[in-house]
């Protein structure tokens, strides 16, 4: 017989928001990193073009932090990844539904030397 899953209450947890140029990609887990759910602009109903609006990606956060305060969460660390256009609307999303920041941090990897260049142009 299988087993009955038990509702995890996690007063604490972590949202990691991937913001590229085509979507918002939202994730919250516990301390330790066990995804407790997750959501994105595509998720929110938002195709095409719009997905990468900053409405598409506050829409979004607000779906996925109710979904986490269902599930205990006062409290978060935010990291963002990425340049896109709903950096900051996600963040404001965090406040208005009424999740506590603890800190924000942008964890974008930045290249320390990048790709090797283009061979240059002969003509």
């Amino acid at each position: 017989m299988p087993q009955k899953k038990v509702a995890k209450v996690v007063e604490q947890g972590r949202i990691y928001i991937n913001a590229t140029f085509n979507n918002t990609i939202i994730t919250i887990t516990d301390k330790e990193g066990n995804t407790l759910c997750w959501g994105s602009c595509g998720l929110a109903g938002f195709k095409g073009a719009r997905k990468s609006t900053p409405f598409a990606a506050t829409t979004a956060m607000e779906t996925v932090a109710r979904k986490a305060q269902q599930i205990g969460i006062k409290e978060a660390e935010v990291y963002i990844k990425g340049p896109g256009a709903g950096r900051e609307a996600a963040l404001r999303a965090i406040k208005a539904v009424g999740i506590q920041i603890s800190m924000i941090a942008d964890v974008t990897p930045i290249p320390h030397n990048g790709l090797r260049p283009k061979k240059k142009r002969r003509v």
